[in-house]
């Protein structure tokens, strides 16, 4: 018997593979902990019937949210999303006012 078979520690998913979809280890942090905490809140409000927050994605054995998380991750169900910089969003912003005045001109 091996040590993966006889140790119940996280294995699976493998993290080299988490990494490669999430980018870094600062993005793979930042998206297991946002998903562990929507996890939380779901199981949460399962009593209240408000259904604001999306159930685990995948079936897992796991009971914990963060390794639950991890599982989504690694099955492409939660990916993250890259947000515009700050100058993108300056840029965007100035394109639809110039949008917007050359609209009201005509």
């Amino acid at each position: 018997m091996s040590d993966r078979e006889r140790f119940d520690t996280m294995m699976e998913p493998r993290i080299e593979g988490l990494l490669e979809r999430s980018g870094s280890k600062f993005a793979l942090v930042a998206l297991a902990a946002r998903r562990a905490r929507d996890i939380n809140s779901y199981y949460g409000a399962l009593g209240d019937g408000v259904g604001a927050v999306a159930p685990p994605q995948v079936t897992s054995t796991a009971s914990k949210s963060l390794s639950i998380a991890f599982e989504e991750i690694a099955a492409d169900k939660i990916v993250p999303i890259k947000l515009p910089s700050a100058d993108e969003m300056a840029a965007a912003e100035a394109a639809a006012a110039a949008d917007a005045a050359a609209a009201a001109v005509d």
